[in-house]
């Protein structure tokens, strides 16, 4: 997912270099929201992690 994110934010810094505004908003705001959600999904899951104990059989 925050592969996603990085090739959207780099998809819209190059279209914004070449004039293509409603595109570089799009993938920018694209790249925002999925680092977000990463970054939520990241969060989650250290806590989630640390409740578990380390007890396989």
């Amino acid at each position: 997912m925050l592969a996603w994110a990085i090739a959207f934010l780099i998809v819209g810094i190059i279209a914004g270099v070449f004039g293509f505004s409603g595109i570089a908003g799009t993938a920018t705001w694209i790249a925002q929201v999925l680092f977000f959600v990463f970054l939520i999904a990241f969060i989650v899951s250290l806590f989630w992690g640390r409740g578990r104990t380390g007890t396989r059989t």
